[in-house]
C-alpha cells in the first residue's frame, strides 16, 4: 500500500531527525532563530513539507509501477543532468574527468532506459500473435 509506505517513511524520518537534532546541537539553533514565530516562515515550511510529502508519494508510486532499481537509476540520471545543467548555467570550469564521469552516468542511464523499453515492448509483441 503506497499510503502506508509514505506514512512509515515520514514517521521514520521524524523518529530519526529529532534525536539527531538534539545530539548535534541544532535544536538550540532552531529555538534561537529570530523568525520562529513569523507566519511567513511557517507558511513556507508548510509548503516545503507538502512538496516533500508529495515527492515521497510519487517516489513510492514510481517504485510500485517500475522497480527500486529503475527509481534509483532515474534519480541518479536526474541528479547528473541537473549538475551538468548548473555547470553551464553558472559558467563553471570542470576538468575532463568530471565531464567524463557525468557522461558515463548519463549514457549508462540512457542505455538502461533503452533496454527496459525494449523489454517492456517484447510482451506486447508476443501477445498480439
Amino acid at each position: 500500500n503506497i499510503w502506508l509506505l509514505t506514512f512509515y517513511n515520514n514517521v521514520n524520518a521524524v523518529m530519526l531527525f529529532i534525536p539527531l537534532m538534539l545530539v548535534s546541537g541544532e535544536m538550540d539553533t532552531v529555538l534561537g532563530f529570530n523568525n520562529i514565530a513569523d507566519l511567513n516562515f511557517w507558511f513556507l515550511m508548510t509548503v516545503g513539507g507538502v512538496f516533500g510529502f508529495a515527492i515521497g508519494y510519487v517516489t513510492g508510486l514510481q517504485i510500485k509501477v517500475t522497480s527500486p532499481l529503475t527509481h534509483n537509476i532515474s534519480g541518479t540520471a536526474k541528479a547528473a543532468f541537473q549538475t551538468v545543467l548548473a555547470t553551464f548555467w553558472y559558467s563553471e570550469f570542470k576538468p575532463f574527468w568530471w565531464w567524463f564521469s557525468n557522461v558515463v552516468v548519463l549514457c549508462g542511464s540512457g542505455a538502461y532506459a533503452l533496454v527496459r523499453q525494449r523489454e517492456m515492448a517484447e510482451p506486447a509483441k508476443t501477445s498480439k500473435v
